[in-house]
Protein backbone atom coordinates (compact mmCIF):
# COMPACT_ATOMS: atom_id res chain seq x y z
CA UNK A 1 0.00 0.00 0.00
CA UNK A 2 1.18 3.46 -1.23
CA UNK A 3 0.16 6.70 1.08
CA UNK A 4 -0.97 9.77 -1.15
CA UNK A 5 -1.64 13.08 0.16
CA UNK A 6 -5.32 14.72 -1.99
CA UNK A 7 -7.12 17.83 -1.83
CA UNK A 8 -10.74 17.98 -3.29
CA UNK A 9 -14.32 19.16 -2.90
CA UNK A 10 -16.97 18.16 -0.27
CA UNK A 11 -20.54 17.55 -1.83
CA UNK A 12 -21.77 20.82 0.30
CA UNK A 13 -18.54 23.05 -1.75
CA UNK A 14 -16.25 23.03 1.12
CA UNK A 15 -12.70 22.66 0.29
CA UNK A 16 -10.72 19.35 2.28
CA UNK A 17 -7.17 17.73 1.91
CA UNK A 18 -5.50 14.64 3.47
CA UNK A 19 -3.89 11.59 2.65
CA UNK A 20 -5.50 7.74 2.34
CA UNK A 21 -3.48 4.75 1.49
CA UNK A 22 -4.04 3.06 -1.98
CA UNK A 23 -2.43 0.20 -3.62
CA UNK A 24 -2.24 3.10 -6.90
CA UNK A 25 -3.34 6.58 -7.52
CA UNK A 26 -6.05 5.30 -9.55
CA UNK A 27 -7.32 3.36 -6.98
CA UNK A 28 -6.71 6.24 -4.76
CA UNK A 29 -8.91 8.40 -6.53
CA UNK A 30 -11.68 5.99 -6.98
CA UNK A 31 -12.18 5.61 -3.03
CA UNK A 32 -12.13 9.42 -3.29
CA UNK A 33 -14.68 9.66 -5.84
CA UNK A 34 -16.62 7.04 -3.89
CA UNK A 35 -16.83 9.33 -1.21
CA UNK A 36 -18.27 12.24 -2.95
CA UNK A 37 -15.34 14.35 -2.90
CA UNK A 38 -14.05 16.30 -6.00
CA UNK A 39 -10.37 15.47 -6.37
CA UNK A 40 -8.50 18.47 -7.94
CA UNK A 41 -4.78 17.17 -6.50
CA UNK A 42 -3.80 14.22 -5.47
CA UNK A 43 0.14 12.94 -5.53
CA UNK A 44 2.34 10.68 -3.57
CA UNK A 45 3.64 11.66 -0.32
CA UNK A 46 6.95 11.13 -0.53
CA UNK A 47 9.71 13.37 0.64
CA UNK A 48 10.76 15.75 -1.73
CA UNK A 49 14.41 17.77 -1.61
CA UNK A 50 13.47 21.49 -2.72
CA UNK A 51 15.45 23.98 -4.10
CA UNK A 52 15.78 27.47 -2.25
CA UNK A 53 14.24 30.20 -4.12
CA UNK A 54 16.54 32.16 -5.92
CA UNK A 55 19.71 29.53 -6.07
CA UNK A 56 20.22 28.13 -9.34
CA UNK A 57 19.35 25.38 -10.02
CA UNK A 58 22.22 24.11 -13.00
CA UNK A 59 21.49 24.71 -15.99
CA UNK A 60 18.67 23.36 -18.09
CA UNK A 61 18.79 22.63 -21.91
CA UNK A 62 16.09 23.86 -24.08
CA UNK A 63 15.87 20.35 -25.61
CA UNK A 64 14.68 19.22 -21.92
CA UNK A 65 12.33 21.80 -21.16
CA UNK A 66 10.63 21.39 -24.77
CA UNK A 67 10.07 17.95 -23.94
CA UNK A 68 8.24 18.75 -20.47
CA UNK A 69 6.40 21.35 -22.03
CA UNK A 70 4.78 19.07 -24.74
CA UNK A 71 4.91 16.34 -21.80
CA UNK A 72 2.94 18.55 -19.87
CA UNK A 73 0.37 19.76 -22.83
CA UNK A 74 -0.49 16.29 -23.37
CA UNK A 75 -1.13 15.59 -19.60
CA UNK A 76 -3.36 18.64 -19.10
CA UNK A 77 -5.38 17.74 -22.51
CA UNK A 78 -5.97 14.42 -21.08
CA UNK A 79 -7.78 15.76 -18.05
CA UNK A 80 -5.08 14.72 -15.01
CA UNK A 81 -5.31 17.31 -12.49
CA UNK A 82 -2.45 19.60 -12.79
CA UNK A 83 -0.55 18.95 -9.53
CA UNK A 84 -0.82 15.33 -10.76
CA UNK A 85 0.73 16.28 -14.14
CA UNK A 86 3.80 18.40 -12.16
CA UNK A 87 4.33 14.70 -10.49
CA UNK A 88 4.73 12.91 -13.07
CA UNK A 89 6.68 15.29 -14.70
CA UNK A 90 9.18 15.56 -11.42
CA UNK A 91 9.33 11.78 -11.51
CA UNK A 92 10.08 11.12 -15.32
CA UNK A 93 11.84 14.00 -16.66
CA UNK A 94 16.07 13.00 -17.13
CA UNK A 95 16.84 16.43 -15.91
CA UNK A 96 17.83 17.01 -12.48
CA UNK A 97 18.03 20.22 -12.47
CA UNK A 98 14.01 20.08 -14.03
CA UNK A 99 13.61 17.84 -11.81
CA UNK A 100 14.28 19.25 -8.56
CA UNK A 101 12.58 22.81 -10.01
CA UNK A 102 9.38 20.93 -11.28
CA UNK A 103 9.21 19.43 -7.73
CA UNK A 104 9.63 22.82 -5.70
CA UNK A 105 6.63 24.27 -8.59
CA UNK A 106 4.59 21.32 -7.78
CA UNK A 107 4.70 22.33 -3.74
CA UNK A 108 3.61 25.97 -4.53
CA UNK A 109 0.29 24.79 -6.66
CA UNK A 110 -0.22 22.71 -4.09
CA UNK A 111 -0.03 25.06 -1.65
CA UNK A 112 -2.67 27.57 -3.40
CA UNK A 113 -0.54 29.29 -5.81
CA UNK A 114 -1.48 29.90 -9.90
CA UNK A 115 0.79 27.64 -12.13
CA UNK A 116 2.12 30.82 -14.00
CA UNK A 117 3.08 32.43 -9.99
CA UNK A 118 5.02 29.04 -9.13
CA UNK A 119 7.10 29.09 -12.23
CA UNK A 120 7.59 33.30 -11.99
CA UNK A 121 9.57 32.27 -8.79
CA UNK A 122 12.18 29.96 -10.70
CA UNK A 123 13.77 32.36 -13.76
CA UNK A 124 16.57 30.35 -13.51
CA UNK A 125 14.14 27.46 -15.68
CA UNK A 126 11.37 29.37 -16.58
CA UNK A 127 11.89 33.03 -18.11
CA UNK A 128 9.35 35.60 -19.02
CA UNK A 129 8.18 34.85 -21.89
CA UNK A 130 6.92 31.43 -20.56
CA UNK A 131 5.22 33.05 -17.44
CA UNK A 132 3.30 35.16 -19.60
CA UNK A 133 1.94 32.69 -21.93
CA UNK A 134 1.04 29.94 -19.00
CA UNK A 135 -0.65 33.05 -16.96
CA UNK A 136 -2.45 34.00 -20.68
CA UNK A 137 -3.27 29.91 -20.62
CA UNK A 138 -4.51 29.80 -17.58
CA UNK A 139 -6.71 33.11 -17.78
CA UNK A 140 -8.14 31.63 -20.73
CA UNK A 141 -8.84 27.92 -20.06
CA UNK A 142 -6.33 26.88 -22.86
CA UNK A 143 -3.37 25.97 -21.04
CA UNK A 144 -2.66 22.75 -23.08
CA UNK A 145 -3.02 24.92 -26.30
CA UNK A 146 -0.57 27.25 -25.02
CA UNK A 147 2.16 24.55 -23.54
CA UNK A 148 2.30 23.20 -27.04
CA UNK A 149 2.64 26.67 -28.41
CA UNK A 150 5.43 26.93 -26.32
CA UNK A 151 7.04 23.43 -26.97
CA UNK A 152 6.97 24.25 -30.70
CA UNK A 153 8.36 27.70 -29.98
CA UNK A 154 11.34 26.65 -27.87
CA UNK A 155 12.01 23.63 -30.19
CA UNK A 156 12.36 26.03 -33.02
CA UNK A 157 14.30 28.67 -31.41
CA UNK A 158 16.65 26.09 -30.29
CA UNK A 159 17.26 24.99 -33.69
CA UNK A 160 17.86 28.54 -35.18
CA UNK A 161 20.61 28.58 -32.08
CA UNK A 162 22.00 25.88 -33.33
CA UNK A 163 22.37 27.05 -37.02
CA UNK A 164 24.13 30.49 -35.97
CA UNK A 165 26.27 28.51 -33.41
CA UNK A 166 27.36 26.49 -36.25
CA UNK A 167 27.81 29.16 -38.82
CA UNK A 168 30.31 30.59 -35.51
CA UNK A 169 31.84 27.44 -34.52
CA UNK A 170 33.87 26.87 -38.53
CA UNK A 171 36.08 29.76 -38.57
CA UNK A 172 36.56 29.84 -35.01
CA UNK A 173 38.23 26.50 -34.67
CA UNK A 174 40.45 27.24 -38.12
CA UNK A 175 41.35 30.62 -36.36
CA UNK A 176 42.54 29.16 -33.54
CA UNK A 177 44.10 26.53 -35.07
CA UNK A 178 46.19 28.94 -37.08
CA UNK A 179 46.74 30.95 -34.27
CA UNK A 180 48.24 27.65 -32.34
CA UNK A 181 50.39 26.83 -35.17
CA UNK A 182 51.70 30.25 -35.36
CA UNK A 183 52.60 30.42 -31.73
CA UNK A 184 54.23 26.85 -32.01
CA UNK A 185 56.46 28.02 -34.71
CA UNK A 186 57.39 31.17 -33.49
CA UNK A 187 58.45 29.74 -30.06
CA UNK A 188 60.14 26.75 -31.09
CA UNK A 189 60.76 26.94 -34.97
CA UNK A 190 61.83 30.12 -35.70
CA UNK A 191 64.65 30.01 -32.86
CA UNK A 192 66.48 27.74 -34.32
CA UNK A 193 66.46 29.47 -37.47
CA UNK A 194 67.54 33.03 -35.93
CA UNK A 195 70.43 30.90 -34.20
CA UNK A 196 71.61 29.92 -37.42
CA UNK A 197 71.34 33.31 -39.35
CA UNK A 198 73.24 35.04 -36.12
CA UNK A 199 76.11 32.71 -36.85
CA UNK A 200 75.97 33.70 -40.46
CA UNK A 201 76.11 37.58 -39.34
CA UNK A 202 74.96 40.00 -42.00
CA UNK A 203 72.02 42.27 -41.99
CA UNK A 204 68.77 40.38 -42.32
CA UNK A 205 65.87 41.13 -44.68
CA UNK A 206 63.02 43.13 -42.79
CA UNK A 207 60.17 40.46 -43.15
CA UNK A 208 62.81 38.02 -41.34
CA UNK A 209 63.87 41.00 -38.62
CA UNK A 210 60.32 40.99 -37.58
CA UNK A 211 59.42 37.58 -37.32
CA UNK A 212 62.65 36.96 -35.18
CA UNK A 213 61.88 40.04 -33.04
CA UNK A 214 58.37 38.88 -32.67
CA UNK A 215 59.54 35.59 -31.77
CA UNK A 216 61.79 36.80 -28.86
CA UNK A 217 59.14 39.22 -27.50
CA UNK A 218 57.15 36.22 -27.17
CA UNK A 219 59.27 33.45 -25.63
CA UNK A 220 60.95 36.07 -23.24
CA UNK A 221 57.59 37.83 -22.48
CA UNK A 222 54.91 35.40 -22.42
CA UNK A 223 53.52 36.10 -19.76
CA UNK A 224 53.77 39.50 -20.39
CA UNK A 225 51.90 39.16 -23.68
CA UNK A 226 49.12 36.60 -22.23
CA UNK A 227 48.32 39.08 -18.87
CA UNK A 228 47.77 41.89 -21.82
CA UNK A 229 45.40 39.52 -23.91
CA UNK A 230 43.52 38.77 -20.64
CA UNK A 231 43.66 42.22 -19.71
CA UNK A 232 42.34 43.27 -23.25
CA UNK A 233 39.64 40.64 -23.04
CA UNK A 234 38.30 41.29 -19.33
CA UNK A 235 37.96 45.11 -20.53
CA UNK A 236 35.65 43.83 -23.55
CA UNK A 237 33.74 42.19 -21.58
CA UNK A 238 33.61 44.69 -18.66
CA UNK A 239 33.24 47.32 -21.50
CA UNK A 240 29.91 45.13 -23.43
CA UNK A 241 28.07 45.28 -19.65
CA UNK A 242 27.88 48.74 -19.82
CA UNK A 243 25.06 50.40 -22.16
CA UNK A 244 27.19 52.10 -24.46
CA UNK A 245 29.37 49.61 -25.03
CA UNK A 246 27.18 46.90 -25.73
CA UNK A 247 24.71 49.30 -28.01
CA UNK A 248 28.03 50.11 -29.83
CA UNK A 249 29.65 46.38 -30.29
CA UNK A 250 25.88 44.72 -31.28
CA UNK A 251 25.73 47.68 -33.84
CA UNK A 252 29.16 47.02 -34.99
CA UNK A 253 28.34 43.39 -35.15
CA UNK A 254 24.74 44.05 -37.36
CA UNK A 255 27.02 45.98 -39.69
CA UNK A 256 29.91 43.08 -39.91
CA UNK A 257 30.30 41.73 -43.57
CA UNK A 258 28.57 38.17 -43.79
CA UNK A 259 28.14 37.20 -40.81
CA UNK A 260 26.41 40.64 -39.89
CA UNK A 261 23.50 39.57 -42.06
CA UNK A 262 23.39 35.99 -40.31
CA UNK A 263 23.06 37.67 -36.87
CA UNK A 264 20.48 40.48 -37.96
CA UNK A 265 18.30 37.77 -39.91
CA UNK A 266 18.56 35.57 -37.05
CA UNK A 267 17.37 38.25 -34.20
CA UNK A 268 14.35 39.52 -37.06
CA UNK A 269 13.32 35.71 -36.91
CA UNK A 270 13.69 35.69 -32.72
CA UNK A 271 12.09 38.71 -32.42
CA UNK A 272 8.91 37.83 -35.11
CA UNK A 273 8.67 34.38 -33.28
CA UNK A 274 8.19 35.15 -29.89
CA UNK A 275 5.99 38.33 -30.03
CA UNK A 276 3.88 36.20 -32.49
CA UNK A 277 3.41 33.30 -30.26
CA UNK A 278 2.49 35.88 -27.37
CA UNK A 279 -0.09 37.55 -29.52
CA UNK A 280 -1.70 34.55 -30.78
CA UNK A 281 -1.47 33.07 -27.53
CA UNK A 282 -3.69 36.08 -25.78
CA UNK A 283 -0.75 37.86 -24.32
CA UNK A 284 -1.28 41.92 -23.87
CA UNK A 285 0.63 43.47 -26.76
CA UNK A 286 2.13 45.73 -24.34
CA UNK A 287 3.58 42.97 -22.24
CA UNK A 288 4.52 40.90 -25.22
CA UNK A 289 6.81 43.73 -26.52
CA UNK A 290 8.42 44.34 -23.15
CA UNK A 291 9.59 40.03 -22.62
CA UNK A 292 10.60 40.58 -26.95
CA UNK A 293 12.69 43.10 -26.11
CA UNK A 294 14.47 41.10 -23.22
CA UNK A 295 15.31 38.47 -25.20
CA UNK A 296 16.30 40.07 -28.53
CA UNK A 297 19.82 39.12 -28.32
CA UNK A 298 20.73 42.59 -29.15
CA UNK A 299 20.86 46.00 -27.71
CA UNK A 300 20.13 47.71 -31.50
CA UNK A 301 16.66 45.55 -31.60
CA UNK A 302 16.18 45.76 -27.86
CA UNK A 303 15.77 49.90 -28.12
CA UNK A 304 13.71 49.12 -31.38
CA UNK A 305 11.23 47.37 -30.16
CA UNK A 306 10.83 49.06 -26.57
CA UNK A 307 10.45 52.45 -28.64
CA UNK A 308 7.84 50.33 -30.37
CA UNK A 309 6.32 49.64 -27.08
CA UNK A 310 5.85 53.15 -26.49
CA UNK A 311 4.81 53.98 -29.45
CA UNK A 312 1.91 51.68 -28.96
CA UNK A 313 1.31 53.42 -25.51
CA UNK A 314 0.68 57.16 -27.62
CA UNK A 315 -1.66 55.31 -29.67
CA UNK A 316 0.60 54.32 -33.05
CA UNK A 317 1.37 51.54 -35.08
CA UNK A 318 3.87 48.98 -34.07
CA UNK A 319 5.16 49.43 -37.73
CA UNK A 320 6.12 53.28 -37.81
CA UNK A 321 8.85 52.98 -34.70
CA UNK A 322 10.39 49.88 -36.72
CA UNK A 323 10.89 51.75 -39.92
CA UNK A 324 12.74 54.86 -38.00
CA UNK A 325 15.04 52.56 -36.00
CA UNK A 326 16.99 51.22 -40.06
CA UNK A 327 17.54 47.68 -38.37
CA UNK A 328 13.88 45.86 -39.83
CA UNK A 329 14.14 45.17 -43.78
CA UNK A 330 11.22 47.28 -45.75
CA UNK A 331 9.54 43.72 -46.23
CA UNK A 332 9.45 42.85 -42.46
CA UNK A 333 8.08 46.41 -41.78
CA UNK A 334 5.40 46.18 -44.54
CA UNK A 335 4.09 42.85 -43.64
CA UNK A 336 3.90 43.92 -39.88
CA UNK A 337 1.60 46.98 -41.31
CA UNK A 338 -0.64 44.67 -43.77
CA UNK A 339 -0.87 42.32 -40.17
CA UNK A 340 -1.70 45.29 -38.07
CA UNK A 341 -4.39 46.58 -40.95
CA UNK A 342 -5.87 43.43 -40.78
CA UNK A 343 -5.96 42.17 -37.70
CA UNK A 344 -3.74 39.37 -38.94
CA UNK A 345 -0.85 40.29 -36.79
CA UNK A 346 0.33 36.91 -35.12
CA UNK A 347 0.04 35.28 -38.41
CA UNK A 348 2.08 37.83 -40.37
CA UNK A 349 4.44 37.44 -37.80
CA UNK A 350 4.99 33.97 -37.88
CA UNK A 351 5.30 33.80 -41.90
CA UNK A 352 8.04 36.25 -41.03
CA UNK A 353 9.60 34.02 -39.12
CA UNK A 354 9.55 31.23 -41.25
CA UNK A 355 10.97 33.21 -43.49
CA UNK A 356 14.00 34.31 -42.01
CA UNK A 357 14.64 30.96 -40.43
CA UNK A 358 15.17 29.64 -44.34
CA UNK A 359 17.32 33.45 -44.66
CA UNK A 360 18.58 32.15 -41.81
CA UNK A 361 19.72 28.64 -42.97
CA UNK A 362 20.64 29.58 -46.98
CA UNK A 363 23.39 32.59 -44.88
CA UNK A 364 24.81 29.49 -43.10
CA UNK A 365 24.81 27.67 -46.20
CA UNK A 366 26.70 30.74 -47.90
CA UNK A 367 29.04 31.08 -45.41
CA UNK A 368 30.52 27.66 -44.87
CA UNK A 369 31.24 27.44 -48.43
CA UNK A 370 32.82 31.05 -48.54
CA UNK A 371 34.66 30.99 -45.42
CA UNK A 372 36.51 27.75 -45.89
CA UNK A 373 38.53 29.24 -48.93
CA UNK A 374 39.11 32.18 -47.39
CA UNK A 375 40.42 30.35 -43.96
CA UNK A 376 42.58 28.57 -45.91
CA UNK A 377 44.05 31.82 -47.78
CA UNK A 378 44.48 33.23 -44.15
CA UNK A 379 46.31 30.47 -42.70
CA UNK A 380 48.42 30.26 -45.97
CA UNK A 381 49.78 33.71 -45.78
CA UNK A 382 50.42 33.48 -41.77
CA UNK A 383 52.06 30.23 -41.72
CA UNK A 384 53.53 30.63 -45.40
CA UNK A 385 54.99 34.22 -44.80
CA UNK A 386 56.67 33.21 -41.94
CA UNK A 387 58.40 30.38 -43.35
CA UNK A 388 59.28 32.60 -46.79
CA UNK A 389 60.40 35.04 -44.35
CA UNK A 390 63.05 32.49 -42.76
CA UNK A 391 63.87 31.32 -46.49
CA UNK A 392 64.86 34.71 -47.33
CA UNK A 393 67.95 35.09 -45.76
CA UNK A 394 68.87 31.73 -47.58
CA UNK A 395 68.31 32.94 -50.74
CA UNK A 396 70.25 35.65 -50.08
CA UNK A 397 73.54 33.22 -49.20
CA UNK A 398 73.00 31.36 -52.09
CA UNK A 399 72.96 34.23 -54.47
CA UNK A 400 76.76 35.90 -52.46
CA UNK A 401 78.14 32.42 -52.50
CA UNK A 402 76.47 31.87 -56.70
CA UNK A 403 78.48 35.75 -56.96
CA UNK A 404 81.53 34.52 -55.13
CA UNK A 405 82.00 31.72 -57.64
Amino acid sequence: MNAYAWKGRLPGGREESGTLEAESMDDAAAQLRRRRIQLTHIRPKEARSLLPLGKRAGRIRNRDLAVFTRQFSTMVNSGLPLVQCLDILARQTESDPLRRVTADVTGDVEAGSTLAEALGKRPQAFDSLFVHMVEAGEAGGILDDILMRLATYIEKAEALRRKVKSAMTYPSVVFIVAMGASLFMLMFIIPVFAKVFADFGGTLPLPTRIVVALSNLIKSAWWAVAAAAGLAAYGLKTYYRTEAGRRRMDGFLLRAPIVGDILRKAAIARFTRTLGTMVSSGVPILDGLEVTARTAGNKVIEEAVLATKASIREGETIADPLRASGVFPPMVVQMISVGEETGALDSMLDKIANFYDEEVNAAVETLTSIIEPVMIVVMGVIVGGMVVSMYLPMFKLVNVVAGGQ
